[in-house]
């Protein structure tokens, strides 16, 4: 896996102090990833120096941010998420439906992230579980998790949740399991128009509650007329929920979600020049069949974009529901795994959501085949941390004669 050679911690870098000086109000949480993401894998953070002991070359290695916001601190996070996940994959069709939000609810979203994008959650998974129960529709408890977007290609502000859900579930008293049709889950339309009317709902309570808070271009929406003006739009108009084919089976889901779930706004990869004042990158249209195209921003403008995505602290952006529901996930995936004839795990593999982080030297040597161990010169000797150095400071020279 060859390392990209543009990273948006350079733009941060080189532009970061031009945009707080320019952007005037920014939040605690968009100054703490934007200092991050500066200092990721920097003498910032401090380090270590490892050595062969074999022919004795020498390398610094410093350490990551792990802010979840950073393109850098993700795949490790990946690799390690999808090795907890195994063991829970089902032999069984999977389905992936997209719940997404109208306009002018986004940007009450963005001024109420951690209200709103709970209730995103909320309206969405109950959505799937009421439909997916009824009898007229499939009769059974489904499983899925369900993961938070909150960009479109371009960067902007698009929140919507992908659900990756099994193409079946357990009847009612677990006594048998119930699949649904060959290449097909559940109708868009009637999903669609039950999320729309769940998620107004909850967002009305919310207001009533007084736990909406408006400010700016969106003050006047405080007023109890002016806010029910605002959504009236929203409630005739139709709702995107979009259900994509079935994956083509279960290695398609581990490789599918270890690509999905913990990207941020935009991969370095998808970096294609850094100039004096502009930052160029690809990016997809999907209303021209996926056809790859490239945008340029001005620096401060990519990085107001970017920070459009920052979470509220703690917020979880990926949620379990159904025979996932981390109460009783072993329990029912025991059941779901008799009833279809599948071997049960290994113990270690079942357990693996209770273990600690395996280290990060066996997550690289397990994502990219690399290990970080042998000597990258000699291919004999093994690579010793000899120095630590703290934050800050500059790695001690280390005698390799």
């Amino acid at each position: 896996m060859a390392r990209p050679t543009l990273e948006v911690a350079e733009i941060f870098r080189r532009f970061g102090d031009r945009y707080r000086l320019e952007a005037g109000a920014l939040s605690l949480a968009q100054r703490r990833v934007m200092t991050a993401i500066e200092r990721c894998r920097t003498a910032a953070l401090g380090g270590h120096v490892e050595q062969c002991d074999r022919c004795h070359y020498t390398r610094v290695w410093y350490n990551s941010c792990r802010n979840r916001h950073c393109p850098k601190c993700q795949s490790l996070a990946r690799a390690h998420w999808i090795e907890r996940r195994n063991a829970e994959i089902l032999n069984c069709p999977y389905f992936h439906v997209i719940f997404t939000v109208p306009e002018t609810i986004a940007a009450i979203a963005y001024l109420n992230k951690a209200v709103v994008y709970g209730i995103l959650f909320r309206a969405a998974a109950t959505t799937l579980r009421t439909i997916a129960g009824d009898p007229k529709h499939l009769g059974a408890e489904i499983g899925f998790f369900a993961v938070l977007h909150t960009w479109g290609q371009q960067l902007q502000h698009h929140p919507h949740v992908h659900c990756v859900v099994t193409g079946g579930g357990l009847s009612r008293g677990s006594t048998r399991w119930i699949a649904c049709r060959p290449g097909f889950f559940l109708p868009v339309r009637v999903l669609s128009r039950l999320f729309r009317r769940l998620f107004l709902q909850y967002l009305q309570d919310a207001f009533d509650a007084g736990r909406l808070r408006f400010v700016g271009a969106l003050d006047s929406l405080s007023d109890t007329t002016a806010f029910a003006r605002h959504l009236a739009p929203a409630r005739t108009t139709e709702w995107v929920v979009y259900a994509k084919r079935p994956f083509a089976g279960p290695r398609q889901v581990l490789d599918y979600v270890g690509r999905y779930t913990h990207r941020v706004a935009i991969s370095n990869n998808r970096l294609v020049d850094i100039t004096t004042d502009q930052v160029r990158f690809q990016w997809r249209d999907y209303r021209a069949e996926s056809e790859p195209k490239t945008m340029t921003l001005a620096a401060t403008e990519f990085i107001r974009r970017f920070l459009l995505h920052v979470l509220p602290a703690g917020f979880q952006r990926i949620r379990y529901y159904g025979l996932l529901g981390n109460r009783h996930r072993s329990g029912k995936l025991a059941r779901c795994r008799q009833l279809l004839g599948i071997t049960p795990p290994p113990a270690a593999a079942a357990s693996a959501p209770t273990t600690a982080a395996p280290d990060y030297r066996d997550r690289v040597e397990a994502l990219t085949g690399l290990s970080l161990r042998v000597c990258p010169i000699c291919h004999a000797g093994g690579m010793v941390a000899v120095v630590d150095f703290p934050a800050w400071s500059v790695p001690a020279i280390v005698n390799t004669s």
